[in-house]
């Protein structure tokens, strides 16, 4: 066997490895070293680490066990620190867990005994460190750089005893540190030394926007900002001094400023060194037998940040090295991205601004939105384009721009779309070489394989085999698209219609199975129908059907519930929480206003706003103020956090309205005050109208009931405003206030049994049909309607207001800010 020495175990080692197991499995006998203690894991996902979001664990790529599973000695925690290339043996020397991993020295390792490993190749992929601008003080306590998981800790730990923090970089890395560090209730300021924030990847008018948004959440950014010093007394830290004189009080500073490539171990080991570590189109260094990728390389001059070009050059270095073709050459990256900035979607490719009077400049802005969407076009291609706060073309565009396809003559097309809606771009007629997922760096060739040769049928099928389509999800149209390229359909996988991932059958075989087994908790369903192996991703779906099938006897394991139902509120995106009180119809009384203002003082709420339901939302609670603010409102809880009825909105009806035809505000209190608290798949919003003008927008929400002549009411269901718009489908009309509950409750429960989780009213109505829903809610044609109402009976009467919990909490630390620590199983946030 070929003995192959990897240095490095990160992104770029850990992948060439696996595009090398995939062409030869069985010739390699590889060897990795991994400065760091643990397996292979994402930093693009650090910060979700540090802001809470996700646990450590969460972002790993290859756990410790892949290393195993493939025959792969692994030496984590040691630096590998010289190349004997007379000897042919690579030095690692071990590490102290808490060193730091990219310290340009070493200086504070403690070495033990050095591991010597023979090698027949070498691949290099020490990545690189987090560049330091030079600035007095910055050593010492308080000063952090942002790069490691270990760095994470590190912050969050300290942030605990400050009150602010400045973040030094205003590119990526920066803002994302800036994100992880709200959530640990410090005043963030970033700062950054160009005229405007993300440099590389926005013109001057997004960059403004950007940062326009980042004030809103509460930052402040300062541009044209060089940090000169780092102010100590005591030891600690207390402000920052700039280049122009002034200063900031700060009690912390993270460095996020860019990086450079670590060369140590090739400089030492006498091979061609630059900026970074020189390699050839084939990525062999100035020895033939090691190779270099990753951060750490300089290629035709040119050093690389970002993921994609580590994805080609591993590419290239496999195909090379395994034989499989030794012509295999990379030639340089077009540059783009798609990302998530402070919560703010971003797509940007290429040149963000004309080169010259030619080329030409198509933009598209809502500025009061967020978006902005710009093109640069050159002789007839796209050399670049930004996409900020709208990415639905990102996909799109990303293909055009690498593969240097010609634009439309109708340019709107490339932002919105074509009149006709026939696609821009088909998968089929790009070359086997396209980048069909950027996020994980596979081509279209591997998923024609996938489909050929693994018998792949289904884009989720396709995405476990590859990982397309498992990172930010906008592929997952190419996949589908070649797959009915090459199959002639995309083939049904009944993994897709699971209920949850982690239990193997659809909604009525589980509900059954668990009336069957008469299953009352997450944990037993897992131990009587997952063979006890728990996913953490199914437990909220889970916990919310039990919940729908037992209202009294459920065993809620509040592990099992995401952030928002354990503690009642809406987490935000600092980490703190809006709470919004129950008002019935949207009507309220001079009392129970006076109480939320002085709810907004006493506990100094940054905002109170109307939402669009009537209500009185207020914004950027602390998670253990929670229940004084409960108590002292005195107000039951409007469910504006979780996946239930939430409101029912009304117009004024015939109370005062002259137009008013029926009484909207009597039924909207009613309809509120008995489904209040009912969980379903998804939030419900219900709305009702004192006459066809349909002021409330009944029209438009899941369950709506609009008045007609002769003091009859029309039901509609399945409507939309939100990121869908669809008018509802009429139901039925009917004569009574009491008709209108039942035909509602109805409705819930059968939703309720029947929608898929996380499926809205409006896919579940176009999924089953309007006529069928009629047949079996308005004529019985299943002879259900009885057992519906009263199973919609039995959870109304099994409500019991959460917000109570502030008197009796349901677990020790509940409402304290370590139970922020638990992970966030489910990225879907209750909007």
């Amino acid at each position: 066997m070929t003995r192959l020495v990897v240095i490095g175990n990160g992104m770029a080692g850990a992948r060439v490895v696996e595009e090398i197991l995939q062409r030869a499995p069985g010739r390699f006998d590889i060897v990795m070293f991994g400065a760091e203690p643990y397996g292979n894991y994402n930093r693009i996902l650090l910060s979700n680490v540090l802001n809470g979001s996700q646990a450590a664990p969460d972002i790993f790529m290859n756990p410790l066990s892949w290393y195993v599973e493939n025959g792969i000695t692994l030496h984590a925690g040691v630096r590998a620190v010289r190349i004997d290339r007379d000897r042919r043996i690579v030095v690692g020397m071990p590490l102290r867990k808490d060193a730091l991993a990219y310290a340009a020295d070493a200086k504070s390792d403690e070495a033990l005994e050095p591991i010597e490993e023979p090698y027949d190749h070498v691949i290099i992929a020490t990545g690189a460190r987090p560049f330091v601008p030079p600035m007095e003080g910055f050593d010492g306590p308080g000063a952090f750089l942002f790069r490691t998981i270990d760095d994470c800790s590190r912050i969050a730990d300290y942030a605990r005893g400050c009150r602010r923090a400045a973040v030094i970089g205003g590119g990526l890395l920066g803002l994302e540190a800036a994100r992880g560090l709200l959530t640990h209730e410090v005043e963030v300021t970033i700062l950054e030394a160009a005229p405007q924030l993300m440099m590389a990847q926005l013109d001057s008018e997004s960059g403004d926007m950007l940062r326009a948004t980042i004030g809103g959440m509460g930052m402040t950014v300062l541009t044209n900002t060089i940090t000169t010093r780092v102010v100590r007394s005591e030891g600690r830290i207390t402000g920052l001094e700039f280049k122009d004189g002034s200063s900031l009080a700060t009690d912390m500073v993270v460095v996020s400023a860019g990086i450079r490539p670590i060369t140590e171990i090739a400089a030492v080991s006498g091979l061609a060194v630059n900026r970074g570590i020189v390699c050839d189109d084939q990525m062999r260094t100035s020895d033939p037998a090691i190779f270099a990728l990753g951060e750490c390389v300089e290629h035709r001059g040119t050093t690389y940040g970002l993921v994609d070009p580590i994805w080609d050059m591993a590419n290239v270095l496999a195909d090379v090295i395994t034989g499989t073709n030794p012509g295999a050459a990379y030639r340089g990256s077009k540059l783009g991205t798609k990302l998530k900035v402070m919560g703010v979607e971003l797509a940007s490719m290429g040149e963000t601004r004309p080169a010259g009077p030619d080329d030409e400049v198509v933009v598209y802005r809502e500025p009061r939105h967020g978006i902005y969407k710009k093109l640069i076009v050159r002789n007839d291609a796209i050399a670049g384009a930004i996409l900020l706060g709208e990415t639905e073309a990102a996909s799109t565009l990303t293909q055009m721009f690498m593969a240097g396809t010609a634009v439309p003559e109708r340019r709107a097309d490339l932002f919105f779309g074509t009149p006709t809606g026939v696609a821009l771009l088909k998968a089929s007629d790009l070359p086997d070489n396209a980048q069909i997922c950027n996020c994980n760096g596979i081509s279209k060739r591997r998923i024609v394989e996938a489909i050929e040769t693994q018998g792949c049928k289904s884009v989720s099928k396709v995405g476990a085999c590859t990982k397309a389509g498992l990172g930010c999800g906008s592929c997952k149209g190419l996949v589908a698209q070649l797959l009915e390229a090459y199959l002639g359909e995309v083939g049904y996988d009944p993994t897709e219609h699971y209920y949850v991932p982690g239990v193997p059958l659809e909604k009525s075989q589980l509900v059954a199975e668990i009336r069957r087994r008469k299953l009352m908790s997450v944990s037993a369903v897992f131990k009587e129908l997952a063979d006890g192996k728990e996913d953490p991703a199914s437990k909220v779906g889970l916990a919310s059907l039990l919940k729908t099938i037992w209202p009294d006897e459920y065993a809620d394991e509040r592990d099992a519930r995401f952030i928002n139902d354990r503690v009642h509120a809406n987490i935000q995106k600092d980490g703190t929480f809006s709470v919004v009180p129950r008002i019935y119809a949207g009507v309220t009384t001079a009392d129970e206003l006076m109480r939320i203002a002085q709810v907004a003082v006493k506990y100094e709420v940054p905002m109170v706003k109307f939402t669009g339901g009537q209500r009185i939302d207020l914004l950027g609670i602390k998670k253990d103020d929670l229940p004084g603010v409960w108590k002292d409102l005195g107000m039951p809880s409007g469910h504006a956090y979780t996946k239930s009825f939430r409101t029912c909105k009304s117009c004024v009806g015939t109370d005062f309205c002259r137009y008013g035809v029926g009484d909207s505000i009597g039924l909207a209190q009613k309809i509120e005050r008995r489904f209040q608290g009912v969980e379903s798949p998804h939030k419900m919003k219900l709305a009702t109208a004192g006459c066809p003008r349909n002021c409330s927008e009944a029209l438009v929400k899941d369950i709506g009931a609009v008045a007609i002549e002769g003091g009859r009411w029309e039901i509609y269901v399945g409507g939309a405003a939100g990121g869908s718009v669809r008018k509802g489908d009429l139901l039925c009309t009917v004569d009574t206030h009491d008709e209108v509950l039942t035909i509602i409750g109805r409705f819930i429960q059968y939703y309720r049994e029947h929608g898929r989780y996380l499926e809205r009213t409006y896919h579940f109505l176009e999924r089953l049909g309007i006529e069928n829903l009629r047949k079996i809610l308005i004529e019985d044609s299943l002879g259900i309607c009885a057992q519906l109402d009263a199973n919609i009976q039995k959870a109304v009467e099994a409500y019991r207001d959460p917000w109570q919990e502030a008197v009796r909490p349901a677990y020790h630390a509940q409402f304290t800010a370590a139970e922020l620590a638990y992970t966030l199983e489910v990225a879907e946030s209750n909007g």
